[in-house]
């Protein structure tokens, strides 16, 4: 079985001996880069399952770096490291498209949890036999093809990262019903959190922008005052 393989891109080289060594004994096949010139030239020879991308960096920095990529289409979740560890700064870099944010200093052990919870949202479904219906679901002008994890707008096909998939497919699968922030955090995140994390509300704010014509006034993933979120299907009639 191929191993999937992960870039970790961070100007210590302490950290990067560290996390390479850790996530290989674990099973992955690892490469290493130090700058973001160092990194364009590994993702230039091959695209990783998982990207764990520094914010500080000399020449780009992270932040940019994950914009860039963002930018293009089929590129791989990225998990954001910094020693940045205010909630302005995890809000920011989930805002540029990270998959998820890490401070540091961290438990690699933790990091690993983390990728992992990640992975396993990026590739569960494999795609169906020839014979077998796929699973779409639909709402408005929208199509979510649950095997082959896309979204579409009329046949156009939209562009989510693995975090807004995620989240996605959760509230289609649960319509119609209020679900709270704590109940969202567990299902999008297998590791422990902060209770005061609020970053669930950038990722739906993220996702609104994406699928509501106006995103101030949400016809399909409406805030329920004290309980969280509603997905409305039908959107608003």
């Amino acid at each position: 079985m191929q191993k999937d393989t992960i870039y970790v891109t961070d100007d210590d080289p302490g950290i990067r001996e560290l996390v390479a060594e850790y996530l290989s004994s674990q099973g992955y096949a690892v490469e290493t880069a130090e700058d973001a010139v160092s990194l364009d030239r590994l993702l230039n020879a091959r695209l990783p399952a998982l990207l764990v991308l520094d914010w500080m960096m000399p020449g780009e920095d992270g932040l940019s770096v994950a914009r860039r990529l963002r930018a293009q289409p089929g590129f791989p979740p990225i998990i954001m490291l910094s020693a940045k560890g205010e909630d302005i700064d995890r809000i920011i870099g989930l805002e540029v498209g990270a998959d998820d944010y890490l401070p540091k200093p961290f438990n690699p052990r933790e990091l690993l949890a983390r990728i992992r919870a990640v992975l396993r949202r990026q590739g569960g479904a494999t795609a169906p036999a020839p014979a077998e219906a796929a699973r779409l679901e639909r709402f408005g002008p929208f199509s979510i093809n649950l095997d082959a994890r896309t979204l579409s707008r009329d046949g156009v096909e939209i562009t989510l990262t693995g975090g807004e998939y995620a989240l996605l497919e959760i509230f289609v699968t649960h319509a119609n019903r209020a679900l709270s922030r704590d109940w969202l955090m567990d299902q999008l995140r297998g590791f422990e959190r902060d209770p005061f994390d609020r970053s669930i509300d950038v990722r739906v704010n993220r996702l609104r922008k994406k699928i509501e014509d106006d995103p101030a006034n949400p016809a399909y993933i409406r805030t329920q005052r004290g309980q969280g979120y509603l997905f409305v299907p039908q959107g608003k009639g």
